[in-house]
């Protein structure tokens, strides 16, 4: 029997590479997005008929498809993702990714396999052990984190009261193809590329020592689609996706002024609610779910300046 999903954020960079999988593997996928940081270029003409809603996805069409259990599993992607504007607007972004969300949540219960939820590692906040374990107490740095481990408390209360199964995915720093440059779902990976492709200088915040666990966007999908199709209940709990390795700023700079010696960079100010270090420890889903990273750091990385590269005419526009 053919899985069906939804994919709200389907247009987006994540969204759109778990969209593009799930149709290779012969899903039927339908997606929601108001394209507040997705791009129509990003789906393929065959999701884009019929299958694909441009509005929020909390209107009443996508409540009511949801009721009607036409999806069996629901991959939820779609977030005010900047952590700097919800520094500015707590309230503005806790009304898409809090209040908007649970009512997605309330409409699935009873009507879905599993929920599968895009959260993320700003949860830890500046946590100083590291690697950094899903039992380490949360103390988020931003409202953005903050709002995203309100979702993770709800889905587990959910399954307490309700047995409503569904999975928290802490993801680490992803990127790869489809990130944009300035868009909500920026690495200093995309910026960079795109200011180096547009002539322009890179910015680095800070000294450039702050290191990340950066997670190629194939192992993020692959961790999502293992969540959907787990045979055990998984109850709302939070697993790590990352590839359990971290790189500093520098070292990234480094190696893009080595595939394009023009390239040049100024030092800027930290960002505020931004955290010093990112990394994982992925004994746990490893254990659960059988994830193991497909795509290390530098492949992954070599693979996105070759997206940048092919496809940059695309891209700038």
């Amino acid at each position: 029997m053919t899985k069906r999903a939804l994919v709200t954020g389907g247009c987006g960079f994540i969204g759109s590479n778990l969209v593009s999988k799930l149709t290779s593997d012969g899903w039927f996928v339908e997606v929601v997005d108001d394209l507040s940081s997705g791009s129509l270029s990003f789906i393929s003409k065959e999701q884009l008929q019929n299958r694909t809603w441009l509005c929020d996805f909390v209107e009443d069409v996508i409540l009511e498809k949801v009721k009607n259990r036409e999806y069996d599993y629901i991959f939820h992607l779609a977030a005010n993702p900047r952590v700097s504007y919800s520094v500015e607007h707590p309230v503005e972004t806790n009304d898409t990714n809090v209040s908007k969300t649970l009512k997605l949540i309330h409409a699935c219960v009873g009507n879905v396999k599993r929920f599968v939820f895009a959260s993320t590692s700003a949860a830890y906040g500046n946590t100083r052990v590291l690697p950094v374990k899903e039992d380490t107490a949360l103390e988020p740095e931003s409202p953005y984190g903050l709002q995203k481990v309100l979702i993770e408390q709800y889905l587990r209360l959910y399954w307490k009261m309700y047995q409503f199964d569904s999975a928290c995915l802490r993801f680490f720093n992803v990127f790869g193809p489809n990130q944009l440059g300035g868009s909500a779902y920026s690495t200093a990976i995309s910026s960079w590329l795109t200011a180096i492709k547009s002539g322009g200088e890179m910015r680095s915040d800070g000294d450039g020592t702050q290191t990340r666990d950066m997670c190629y966007v194939d192992n993020v999908v692959d961790a999502m689609i293992r969540a959907a199709l787990t045979e055990d209940s998984l109850r709302g709990e939070a697993f790590n996706v990352a590839c359990g390795q971290s790189v500093s700023n520098n070292q990234i700079l480094e190696k893009l002024k080595s595939a394009y010696p023009h390239a040049t960079s100024y030092s800027a100010p930290s960002r505020v609610g931004d955290v010093k270090d990112t990394l994982a420890d992925i004994t746990k889903i490893k254990e659960a779910l059988g994830y193991v990273p497909l795509i290390d750091f530098w492949e992954g990385l070599n693979s996105t300046i070759d997206w940048y590269e092919n496809n940059w005419d695309r891209v700038k526009e």
